[in-house]
């Protein structure tokens, strides 16, 4: 028999309130404009078209700040909400528009499941608990917990949710109560639900508190080598390494034996602290052991010592990798290219890119175009990236993003081919590619042209930015309105102005 945790540790435990919910809702994903001076459409950052109107019309309705209880009257007397036929699909997607207002979240909710012969998916359950446990409506979401449990909705991944959310806040020893009421909500107390209530509460720097638990109850539940990996990472968290090495020690005395992941974590932790030596003593500690680096391992020191401008260490793990029989992949190869651009080696980059990847049979994503892009512009090798835009574009294996385009649309400013080669650009992250610009190519956009006289075009951007809700820097908002002004543009100077005012 488990004994009940709260008896053996330091703690006030909640106790349930009474369910005042009857419950159920929905979430969607933003569209987008872009002004040019070609034509533009709205788009999803994916493209889809997905139950937009009943969506907007259904957020329409609620007004923000208001309570549950009135957003529920509000929909529930509205004639063209109710004549919306309710989809599980179309209910998870408003709760995902809805994910940092709770408010909203669950009127919306209550209005659903007051439809007729509509019932709720147990995933927007799950998903209408962790909103209320990330906005800290702790005693919301245990009243809620204790709804789904009256209809048997509890699930292992709801107690993930509820774990976690109460850890965030916290709140570490209500999670605790939740795993010894496991059994009241017809779950397991098992190596699986153990590990669940040790990674919560060690993601959340807790990991004491997770050690004194674990001891409790090693006992009646059997760890596993995950169960010691999550101790591994926990200690590197906290900055204790020595206790995550000791851990590797008491793996072996549980007959775990440590896996790459074991070591990687703790090769990490030495990363970040630019610690290349101890590093390199695992490395081969590791390959001593029969426990090889992965590719992940590989990738991860090659990152750190890019970053910490070892350019030359970084550039002769390919071979130590090949030695050691490990095959790179693309992520791999998307940091071996950018730490060969920051080198100052484009020709090799281009090689590998053009010649050893398709001889290794690895292909590029989008990343890799991003890389090899951002590259060539800043050694302005401007049409060599237009290029490779254009076979990326050609074999489809992949889609560009606005990153791939903002090393060019750059280079466009910087070299003045802004009618032509920018407005083309433009054009096509638009009608071609659905893309939608981001705050930082927005800023990019309205600087480079305002330093090219072009301020009027500037000008029709900040407004799109403000129409998506998307606010502009205040030196952005600056610099625009000392350009309008010197155009004599009043009309533009008195709304940035009255924008300004607002921030």
């Amino acid at each position: 028999m488990i004994y009940p945790l709260q008896n053996c540790l330091r703690s006030t435990w909640f106790l349930f309130k009474p369910s005042i919910l009857c419950s159920r809702f929905r979430a969607y994903s933003g569209f987008s404009t872009l002004a040019l001076p070609v034509e533009s459409s709205r788009f999803t950052g994916s493209g889809e078209l997905i139950g937009r109107c009943d969506i907007d019309t259904i957020v329409s309705k609620v007004h923000a700040g208001s309570s549950d209880d009135e957003i529920l009257q509000s929909l529930m007397n509205d004639r063209e909400c109710n004549s919306i036929q309710l989809s599980h699909d179309l209910i998870e997607k408003l709760l995902h528009r809805f994910k940092d207002d709770w408010k909203s979240a669950l009127g919306a909710f209550k209005w659903a499941a007051s439809r007729p012969g509509y019932n709720h998916s147990r995933q927007a359950y799950d998903m209408m608990v962790d909103i209320l446990g990330r906005m800290k409506q702790m005693d919301r979401m245990k009243d809620f917990l204790e709804e789904m449990h009256q209809g048997h909705l509890v699930t292992f991944n709801t107690i993930a949710k509820v774990m976690r959310r109460f850890a965030g806040a916290g709140k570490w020893e209500n999670a605790v109560k939740i795993f010894d009421e496991l059994e009241t909500f017809g779950l397991e107390k098992n190596t699986e639900s153990m590990n669940l209530l040790l990674d919560t509460l060690c993601k959340e720097k807790y990991v004491e508190e997770a050690r004194d638990i674990f001891l409790l109850l090693k006992s009646h539940i059997a760890p596993d080598a995950y169960t010691f990996n999550i101790f591994i990472h926990g200690w590197c968290k906290i900055n204790r390494v020595e206790e995550a090495q000791w851990t590797i020690q008491e793996m072996r005395g549980h007959s775990c034996q440590p896996c790459v992941i074991s070591y990687s974590t703790i090769i990490q932790f030495f990363c970040c602290r630019n610690n290349f030596q101890k590093v390199y003593e695992l490395l081969d500690a590791m390959t001593a052991q029969g426990c090889a680096p992965n590719v992940v391992t590989f990738t991860t020191v090659m990152g750190s010592l890019s970053k910490a401008e070892r350019f030359e260490e970084a550039l002769q793990l390919p071979l130590r990798m090949k030695t050691a029989g490990c095959r790179p992949d693309t992520l791999f190869y998307n940091c071996l290219l950018h730490t060969m651009g920051r080198a100052g080696r484009v020709k090799d980059a281009i090689n590998v890119f053009e010649l050893e990847m398709p001889k290794v049979g690895v292909a590029p994503n989008t990343s890799t175009y991003n890389c090899m892009v951002a590259m060539l512009c800043h050694h302005a090798q401007q049409q060599k990236a237009l290029s490779l835009l254009q076979d990326m574009e050609n074999l489809k294996i992949c889609k560009p993003e606005v990153q791939t385009y903002y090393p060019l649309l750059k280079s466009c400013l910087k070299t003045g081919k802004i009618d032509s080669l920018l407005s083309k650009l433009l054009n096509d992250m638009v009608n071609k590619h659905h893309l939608s610009l981001n705050i930082s190519a927005y800023s990019l956009l309205i600087h480079g042209l305002c330093r090219a006289n072009r301020c009027e075009w500037a000008y029709n951007l900040f407004e799109e930015m403000i129409s998506k809700d998307i606010t502009p820097y205040h030196r952005t908002c600056r610099l625009l309105l000392d350009e309008v002004k010197a155009k004599n543009l009043y009309d533009a100077a008195e709304k940035i102005e009255g924008f300004m005012k607002k921030l």
